[in-house]
């Protein structure tokens, strides 16, 4: 375990603030700040209804917000660190510093087509197909790099029904365990990059730093390396 800072956070002023993502990142990143001296425990009381919530020191406080605004919120300085995954960071684009590849939240974005379409790689989509997509710009991009013309299309509920209603030739959306995909008859035929969370930091805050920033990320670095236990 890394120690906790050896002086007191409620003596150093003003407080940091860390952006939180809701949902499955957040158990996980609540650990990796408690290892590093920031207890935002009571972020995951069910009783909590609080969006803004204090460490326990009292030196810093955590937003929960929703994982696509954690860049947002960095990116402008609302707070100078944030964990985010990898696949908001590539799809928004924001100017924010990566500073840790934390090792959790681990999946993939892919290209995937029906289990019966005699697609088997992103190249062999027909040019000026549909692809559905809750993200546009990394799917762009994408199939820029392929030379390959195709229409994105933009979902914000479940792409795999682009596929299934024939609206779309193909979808790229996350991959973990590939169980959706295979109850909607589809397949993953393609990965485009590997994602997982991310910490994140405020360009200028890092540069004035006190000290305070760089020995918790320092901490969470050092934490983050250690095996997984059994």
């Amino acid at each position: 375990m890394i120690p906790a800072a050896e002086q007191p956070m409620s003596t150093l002023a003003p407080p940091l603030t860390v952006a939180l993502a809701k949902g499955a990142l957040l158990k996980d990143s609540v650990r990796r700040f408690a290892a590093a001296g920031l207890d935002f425990g009571a972020i995951l009381d069910p009783a909590n209804r609080q969006l803004m919530v204090p460490s326990a020191c009292g030196g810093a406080r955590a937003l929960l917000v929703r994982n696509a605004d954690v860049p947002v919120y960095v990116a402008y300085g609302q707070a100078q660190l944030g964990v985010v995954g990898l696949d908001v960071l590539q799809e928004h684009q924001l100017p924010v510093a990566q500073l840790v590849d934390l090792g959790f939240g681990g999946c993939r974005m892919s290209v995937a087509v029906k289990a019966s379409s005699p697609y088997r790689r992103a190249a062999d989509l027909p040019a000026h197909c549909r692809v559905a997509s809750k993200f546009t710009r990394c799917a762009e991009a994408y199939f820029a790099a392929l030379d390959l013309p195709v229409e994105v299309v933009h979902l914000a509920g479940s792409v795999e029904l682009g596929p299934i209603t024939g609206m779309s030739e193909a979808i790229v959306d996350l991959v973990a365990t590939g169980r959706t995909l295979q109850e909607n008859g589809l397949i993953a035929i393609e990965d485009l990059f590997q994602s997982s969370a991310r910490l994140v930091g405020h360009p200028l805050a890092l540069r004035l730093d006190d000290g305070r920033l760089r020995a918790i990320v320092e901490r969470i670095r050092a934490v983050s390396s250690l095996p997984v236990p059994a």
